[in-house]
């Protein structure tokens, strides 16, 4: 009897370290993205620094930052172009995430000081929602606000969008968790994402056919792949990826093609720009006579 106990009991405890480990493998990947205002008119990025943390305190994965500012331009014509959430789902599906969390930001100061005092008062107001990517749902949503006192403009707004963002944040973050695992949700690492390839260095044809037959061999990263053009030295494929693009550009550099090595020019949402050169042959032993 005592046997059949500790059988159930080492069963129950694997199958309880698989349902956590499950659990943890299915935290989605997050997008931030807050348009964040100081003082009506001054931008910041207070919010989108403090929910990053917070989500790594959690173990969730969240899309360089550096990445989304850099395509901001793009970012905010898509999201006007398209609606708040279709233009959002749309944009994080390209930054392989599974989940945006978008929303505004603003504080602005009292008309009047205190009286007989340098002080002034500050009001912030913080609005978050968080969409899924494959289907533009609302998982969670939170409005909250704060007032803080300062003596100087840019002290105390920063203060009352720190404290009108934590309150929506520890608000939000639980829900929309809580809510993706309920439904069950299954993260865009199997999604699948059409991407621009640009293929630099491709200056003779055993380049290309290596650099071809290089991405159609990548079954688990890639469903297919076209090539699109040829021309001068560049080769231009359409690839059908199971990877965001930055995940995809590491495989590809990690695993060369034989005899050639592989630079990453350029990662963007839905494109990708590489370039070849022949990678140096290995220092064999050089014979002596």
């Amino acid at each position: 009897m005592k046997t059949i106990s500790m059988a159930m009991t080492v069963a129950i405890a694997c199958a309880m370290a698989a349902a956590v480990g499950v659990a943890e493998a299915a935290l989605p990947k997050v997008m931030v993205l807050v348009d964040e205002k100081s003082l009506g008119t001054i931008s910041t990025s207070e919010i989108e620094a403090m929910a990053v943390k917070l989500l790594g305190e959690k173990e969730v994965e969240t899309v360089d930052q550096d990445m989304v500012q850099a395509n901001l331009e793009r970012v905010q014509k898509a999201l006007k172009g398209a609606g708040d959430n279709r233009g959002a789902a749309a944009l994080g599906r390209e930054f392989g995430a599974d989940v945006v969390l978008l929303g505004e930001a603003v504080v602005k100061p009292s008309a009047r000081r205190i009286a007989e005092s340098n002080l002034r008062a500050y009001q912030a107001a913080v609005t978050l929602r968080a969409v899924r990517t494959d289907n533009a749902v609302n998982l969670a949503s939170a409005s909250e606000d704060a007032s803080v006192v300062a003596l100087e403009d840019v002290a105390g707004s920063a203060k009352a969008l720190k404290a009108a963002g934590k309150k929506a944040l520890d608000a939000i973050i639980p829900a929309m968790l809580a809510k993706w695992e309920k439904t069950g949700g299954e993260t865009a690492a199997k999604t699948k994402v059409n991407l621009d390839v640009t293929v630099g260095g491709v200056d003779q044809i055993w380049k290309l056919k290596a650099t071809r037959e290089k991405f159609k061999a990548m079954g688990k990263e890639i469903a297919s792949v076209a090539q699109q053009s040829y021309a001068q030295g560049v080769a231009v494929f359409r690839i059908v990826s199971l990877l965001p693009s930055e995940e995809l550009a590491e495989a590809v550099v990690m695993d060369p093609p034989p005899e050639l090595k592989i630079q990453v020019v350029e990662i963007k949402p839905g494109a990708l720009s590489l370039r070849v050169v022949e990678a140096e042959p290995e220092a064999d032993e050089e014979a002596s006579e």
